[in-house]
């Protein structure tokens, strides 16, 4: 397997992974900043929607987890980083749409990121949003 078959098999064991308090996977929502493939050894870089967030060793577990459960890896480090800190428009397209189709504004959250845990804003959109 080359090293960009590797990459697509991370990347889709990551999708895998969710967050418990926003129902989008954690690589669609941003969160992983950073992954480097060196033979079967997996380096990860991520953060969180918040730093404070109740189940950050949860979530950096669940990542460890699929990382290395992923066939050609044989060892996974996570760092869990919060320098840049994490914003909506970290999230792909993909991100975007799913939390658009439940009724989260992603675009609601750049006036409010700092004064709520995670920025993210549940509710119906308004008429006419896209």
């Amino acid at each position: 397997m080359n090293s960009s078959e590797l990459q697509d098999r991370v990347i889709a064991a990551l999708r895998k992974v969710h967050d418990p308090e926003i129902p989008v996977n954690i690589y669609d929502l941003g969160l992983i900043y950073e992954l480097k493939l060196d033979g079967g050894k997996a380096s990860v870089k991520m953060t969180l929607t918040a730093p404070n967030c109740p189940v950050a060793d949860q979530i950096v577990a669940d990542v460890t987890k699929a990382v290395r459960g992923v066939e050609g890896v044989s060892e996974a480090d996570v760092d869990l980083v919060f320098d840049p800190p994490w914003s909506p428009a970290k999230m792909t397209d993909v991100g975007r749409l799913e939390l658009l189709a439940m009724g989260v504004d992603p675009d609601r959250a750049k006036d409010s990121i700092a004064s709520r845990p995670t920025g993210l804003t549940v509710g119906r959109r308004k008429p006419g949003m896209h």
